[in-house]
């Protein structure tokens, strides 16, 4: 396990996170996020095959762990819930629904939040690939970079430089 996950797996569960790791570390992601999202970065693979299930104390943000990706979770939200949501306001208008898929195709959702309004944090797959980005409704197509890799990001939640609770 990567040093940087299992110090964030330590700080979760001395802060009030519900987070659960993994019995083994076999990662079965369904076939259609493999497909489409071909480079994830193997430090969030290697996070997916430790970590079951990761929320904040007031439950109102949590990581998109391997049950959500294969929906199989008890989450009311599916993992691209916010991608759906984009789509269902595009109506009938084609050109705007492959604008918003060819977007979420580069963009990894790997965090969502419903706290204060609908937002996630996301791995930039094309542009800045490994960077995570946040998005906030209701264009949650336009993002901005908080951090460099996914360790970076595990480093602000922890040092409370990050919205979570």
């Amino acid at each position: 396990m990567d040093k940087k996950i299992g110090e964030f797996i330590i700080w979760a569960n001395e802060n009030g996170w519900d987070i659960t790791e993994k019995s083994g570390f076999q990662l079965n992601l369904d076939s259609s996020v493999v497909s489409r999202y071909k480079e994830i970065p193997n430090e969030y693979l290697d996070f997916l095959s430790v970590v079951e299930k990761c929320m904040t104390p007031n439950e109102k943000t949590w990581f998109i762990c391997e049950d959500e990706f294969n929906n199989s979770s008890d989450s009311a939200f599916k993992w691209n819930e916010y991608e759906l949501l984009s789509l269902e306001a595009a109506v009938n208008d084609d050109s705007w629904k492959s604008e918003i898929t060819a977007w979420w195709d580069d963009y990894l959702p790997i965090v969502m939040s419903v706290d204060g309004g609908y937002s996630f944090y996301a791995i930039d797959l094309a542009n800045d690939k490994g960077a995570i980005v946040r998005g906030y409704e209701p264009e949650f197509e336009e993002v901005d970079k908080v951090a460099n890799s996914l360790e970076e990001f595990l480093e602000l939640i922890m040092s409370n430089s990050m919205e979570f609770q």
